[in-house]
Formats: C-alpha cells, sequence, structure tokens
C-alpha cells in the first residue's frame, strides 16, 4: 500500500511530502492561510490525486482499446458545504467522441482506485509516537 512521509519545519505551512521511492512534491497553505503558497494546499492535493488517478485509468483503457485520442483533461474541483464534500469532474477529450465511448469512458473514469477509496467508507487510526 502507498505510504507517504510528510515533514514541516519552522517554514510556516512549507510541506515536503515524500514517497516511498523518493518522490517528492511539497505542499503549502495559500497566502490567505499563512503559508507563501509555494506548493499546492492539502486539498489541492486531494483534488490532484483523483484527477491524476482517473487521468491514467483512462488513458490505459483507451489505449488496450487502440483509440485514437492523443489528449484527456481531466478539471476536478473540491467544493464543501454543510458537511458534505463534493467533487465535481469535468472531463475533456482531444478527439470526438461516439455515444457509446463516452458512456464506457465515464464508467470507467468510475472505477479510478482514488474514487473507490473516496467513495467508500473510511476510517482513520492515528497514534502518536
Amino acid at each position: 500500500m502507498p505510504k507517504v512521509i510528510a515533514s514541516i519545519k519552522t517554514d510556516p505551512y512549507k510541506i515536503e511530502i515524500q514517497s516511498p521511492t523518493g518522490n517528492i512534491v511539497m505542499a503549502d497553505e495559500p497566502l490567505d492561510k499563512g503559508g507563501k503558497d509555494t506548493g499546492f494546499s492539502p486539498k489541492e492535493l486531494l483534488a490532484a490525486a483523483l484527477s491524476a488517478c482517473t487521468s491514467a485509468t483512462l488513458r490505459m483503457y483507451i489505449e488496450k482499446h487502440g483509440w485514437e485520442i492523443p489528449e484527456i483533461k481531466v478539471e476536478t474541483e473540491l467544493t464543501e458545504s454543510e458537511g458534505t464534500s463534493t467533487f465535481e469532474r469535468k472531463i475533456t477529450f482531444a478527439a470526438g467522441l461516439a455515444d457509446d465511448q463516452k458512456k464506457r469512458l465515464m464508467a470507467v473514469a468510475n472505477t479510478c482506485p482514488v474514487h473507490k477509496i473516496l467513495s467508500g467508507h473510511i476510517e482513520f487510526k492515528t497514534e502518536i509516537l
């Protein structure tokens, strides 16, 4: 399972996130929250994870079927209202699609692993060491 390590030092809200394979992403809070806006905010990272996973899942399906679709754009917006979080995804393809392709790709988008995690039951287990 994926395991990442986030580390914050004394620079307000600047967070270095490292993957087990050594990839590094910077996170930060926006200026209006006291950060310096030098990286994705945590909520932007969450929306980005869904966009990235959806894009990769669609690309795998498209490649497997040999469809000529040179580019996929996934725009994800996370909004929160009255205790409900909503992910709104808009998927754009750089090629015309038949209605049956659109229907199939919509179903495929909803099978991406991050979508499944976010739409399933989530538990948190936290310990302080």
